[in-house]
């Protein structure tokens, strides 16, 4: 079997690499960190002329038809980086179900402007994995020809700056519906939230937000399994995410037990050094493998669930390990939260708890092996 990447794909990677390398230097990190700036719009841009942004995006939307696969290749990339941008909200949870779900006309209104960077998306999914005790809601209802749409969503990604928030809301059958909110409709509001990583996050509240039918993504009658869909590549491209958070944090520790010397020789000679840093390595590599298998998975439409939540196990818990093991290894200054390292260990903890923790995807996994229905293969 050839496990390799297309050429367009390494294509893809390379640009993303080469863009991200350019553009998120150290210097440029800590110049929005002290604008107190979540968002880097040239990079954006940047993205947009080059074509990265549509590469998921069908060609009738003036994007280049490419999947899944290719966004997670630019996520690993971005993770290195640790670039503030919505690629995983924009692109993923919101771009990807458009695509897929989508009319013509809403593909029109919202892919094409994305493509070209005109403006952004976002999706209200944090309550998908929030137990029930604390998790807020949405309700539609109809009135007349057009919805009311009422509730409040939590952790919404980017949506000050979105021109739409993909949005589930239960219906008064109690089934769940997707809607493509504007962000700035009469009866939204939005209050700005603290992130860990710094990503902006908003509580959006809605009075009596009038949504007309034609912004209705999926219907009662298929919402659920929709939904479902999103989660799942959501997860996975978080997953893909940590992988590349956690691979760079790894090289930086690497190279820095190599140069800092204790009782005359670099650490990087300690047996207990090297141990932590190859426990380190095979947390990512299984991480990489569970991903790809999951990545696949969905590519071919196959039974994916016990796949999606193994590869978000592994994000969540061998990404923490990874991330602390780096910290421990850099010693005293990788407790100085203005070292760069730090900026690793906080996009891996907001990663971690991004679309359901460790916790939950064991339960997730429980609940499927105690399903004599389901399939269920996590090897």
């Amino acid at each position: 079997m050839d496990f390799s990447f297309s050429e367009d794909q390494g294509a893809i990677r390379d640009l993303a690499k080469q863009i991200l390398s350019d553009q998120a230097t150290e210097t440029r990190l800590n110049q929005l960190k002290a604008e107190g700036e979540g968002f880097d719009k040239n990079l954006w841009y940047q993205f947009a002329e080059s074509g990265l942004l549509g590469m998921a995006i069908p060609e009738s939307s003036g994007g280049s038809g490419f999947g899944l696969t290719e966004l997670c290749l630019m996520l690993e990339e971005q993770g290195r980086h640790v670039a503030p941008m919505p690629l995983l909200p924009s692109l993923v949870l919101a771009a990807l179900p458009i695509a897929r779900f989508g009319s013509k006309e809403q593909q029109e209104k919202y892919l094409k402007p994305l493509a070209c960077g005109e403006h952004i998306l976002t999706a209200a999914f944090a309550e998908q994995s929030m137990p029930e005790a604390i998790r807020s809601e949405a309700t539609v209802s109809t009135n007349g020809d057009s919805l009311l749409l009422n509730g409040t969503r939590e952790c919404v990604p980017y949506a000050g700056e979105a021109r739409a928030i993909l949005m589930p809301a239960t219906d008064e059958s109690g089934k769940t519906v997707l809607l493509l909110v504007d962000a700035q409709a009469a009866g939204v509001e939005l209050t700005p939230q603290n992130s860990t990583h710094g990503e902006p996050l908003y509580t959006v509240q809605m009075a009596d937000v009038a949504v007309r039918p034609q912004d209705v993504l999926v219907d009662a009658e298929s919402g659920e399994k929709a939904l479902e869909w999103i989660i799942a590549r959501g997860q996975v491209a978080a997953a893909a995410t940590m992988v590349g958070v956690t691979e760079e944090a790894l090289r930086r520790t690497a190279e820095y037990t190599t140069e800092r010397k204790q009782f005359g020789k670099t650490i990087a000679g300690f047996q207990s050094t090297t141990m932590r840093c190859a426990d380190a390595y095979i947390d990512i590599e299984a991480m990489r493998s569970t991903y790809w298998q999951a990545l696949w998975q969905l590519e071919e439409e196959k039974a994916a669930a016990p796949a999606v939540a193994t590869a978000k196990w592994w994000a969540c818990i061998g990404g923490g390990r990874v991330v602390h093991t780096a910290q421990h290894l850099h010693g005293g200054i990788g407790a100085d939260i203005d070292y760069p390292l730090h900026r690793y260990f906080l996009w891996a903890k907001q990663l971690e708890l991004s679309l359901g923790g460790g916790t939950y995807q064991q339960a997730a996994l429980g609940a499927l092996l105690a399903d004599e229905s389901a399939e269920v293969n996590v090897l």
